[in-house]
């Protein structure tokens, strides 16, 4: 049969290939509600993946499942899946693997903020729409990156309007000699609309000087002082040599 004759190509939009298209929708679009879901609650505590990458990584991972449970309906059921010896399966989890090394790539960490989970998280998203064109599901690939723009586009928009709690990274270094007291700290914070996260707290001591490094994350999204207000306030408390506050996230 010729590969480009009419009757082959209409073949990949017959109505089996758009019912099976359509199981699959289904599934992505339920994946991405339920990584938004898990992803909100990540962003809501000041972490640095939010509701974009979780649902982008959890979409993805749905696309490349769910295709593998309809090999017959890969390449509009002209293939079989295995030619020759090679196997789509194989091709697809070296597919994922080495893309999931490049999105690596472009995460950065710079002291407490964290920037490219979501570009991360987008790279590996697109190698999902490639994985679902190359073996023919056109409509669900099509679908898998509309929903991504949507992520991409749209959620961000929509994280910022919910109750969040934002997060600072604050590195404190003190006089020498100087013993800081952390219940005298946490009350500072707390009058600024923070509260310290216990379980990040890092201590230095060196040369008879103490530092500090914590995340301090907000009561609620407008309670914390804007950071300028906070240094202005940090570089009159008592002990305090030089400090350093960034956003904890990206």
């Amino acid at each position: 049969m010729n590969q480009l004759s009419t009757e082959m190509l209409l073949d990949f939009w017959s109505s089996s290939a758009l019912q099976v298209n359509l199981v699959i929708f289904m599934n992505l679009f339920g994946a991405l509600l339920l990584g938004c879901l898990v992803g909100y609650e990540r962003a809501y505590n000041g972490r640095a993946a939010g509701m974009r990458t979780y649902g982008l990584v959890c979409m993805a991972s749905a696309a490349l499942t769910v295709i593998a449970g309809f090999p017959l309906h890969w390449y509009a059921g002209h293939g079989v899946p295995s030619v020759g010896g090679s196997d789509p399966t194989r091709i697809i989890q070296g597919i994922v693997t080495g893309v999931g090394f490049l999105g690596a790539g472009v995460i950065m960490k710079e002291g407490m903020s964290i920037t490219g989970l979501t570009t991360a998280a987008s790279i590996w998203a697109s190698s999902a729409i490639g994985i679902m064109v190359g073996v023919g599901f056109y409509a669900a690939g099509i679908m898998l990156t509309l929903l991504s723009a949507l992520c991409m586009l749209g959620l961000g928009r929509l994280e910022s309007r919910l109750p969040q709690r934002p997060a600072i990274g604050i590195t404190l270094r003190f006089d020498s000699e100087f013993q800081p007291d952390g219940g005298e700290l946490h009350a500072f914070l707390l009058a600024h609309g923070f509260n310290m996260a216990m379980g990040s707290i890092s201590i230095n001591y060196s040369n008879n000087s103490a530092e500090w490094r914590f995340v301090a994350i907000a009561l609620c999204r407008r309670c914390g002082s804007p950071l300028i207000e906070l240094s202005q306030h940090l570089a009159k408390h008592a002990g305090v040599k030089s400090f350093n506050i960034v956003h904890a996230r990206n």
